[in-house]
């Protein structure tokens, strides 16, 4: 079977605009003044701690990019630590972490994540991710569930979804959810290919052909290499059909 990956998440931290003016010359006036100026001072400070962690964020971001995971969780953690409350920083740590395979650390960012902001989807889908990489697809499901919920044309998460699925052994469920992602996007080679293995290992040999041979179609090279290894489909490999079409 073949996963979508991890989604990187981005965000813009807001900046405040503001400017003084001069104040009156009266008693009251003066002490409302220094009150507006402290007022101004701390939100310049806040600003300043604002625009550090921004720039924290994206140094990370960069080095994610990179592939240069350790870093890019260092600088994470620096952007934290100015600003505790950044769902986009705890994700991409998160992200970081599963791509050293560290998943259970993983597991805690993306909770992070989820506490300070429900609805962030990134952080469902890619605890999803952790969770079926620690082969724990109860739960994995139910993150993806979430996910679907607040982003149902996330066809990424239709097809983890459908991998959970079928590691339960639930393979109508999975292909219903392998359906709905090519109903998103047509072209969905690991769709036709997760399908394909759904097939395979209940032994339905014509439709198992049928969805590799589309999945082959849209990226030849890599469908028949992988397909003459994959283990879901030890049930038909030494059927003619199966062999000829990687051929």
């Amino acid at each position: 079977m073949v996963f979508r990956h991890c989604f990187l998440a981005s965000g813009l931290i807001a900046f405040l605009a503001f400017g003084c003016s001069d104040g009156a010359n009266s008693s009251a006036e003066n002490t409302t003044q220094v009150v507006q100026e402290s007022n101004v001072t701390q939100l310049f400070i806040e600003a300043k701690a604002t625009q550090k962690a921004e720039d924290f964020f994206h140094q990370g971001n960069n080095l994610l990019d990179r592939q240069n995971y350790e870093d890019a969780i260092k600088a994470y953690d620096q952007a934290i630590a100015i600003k505790v409350e950044n769902p986009e920083a705890w994700i991409n740590r998160g992200i970081a972490l599963t791509s050293l395979q560290r998943y259970q650390d993983a597991l805690g960012s993306y909770n992070r994540a989820i506490a300070i902001k429900p609805d962030k989807y990134e952080a469902w889908y890619n605890r999803g991710i952790a969770l079926t990489s620690l082969q724990r697809y109860q739960d994995a499901l139910v993150s993806y569930n979430k996910a679907i919920a607040i982003k149902p044309d996330k066809y990424e998460a239709l097809i983890n979804r459908g991998i959970a699925l079928t590691k339960l052994h639930r393979y109508q469920d999975a292909l219903v959810s392998y359906n709905k992602a090519i109903a998103i996007k047509q072209d969905l080679h690991q769709a036709y290919y997760n399908k394909a293995c759904s097939y395979a290992l209940q032994s339905n040999l014509e439709l198992a052909i049928e969805n590799l041979n589309k999945a082959i179609k849209l990226v030849p090279d890599k469908y028949k290499k992988l397909a003459k290894t994959d283990p879901d489909f030890s049930k038909i490999r030494s059927e003619k059909q199966f062999q000829k079409l990687l051929q």
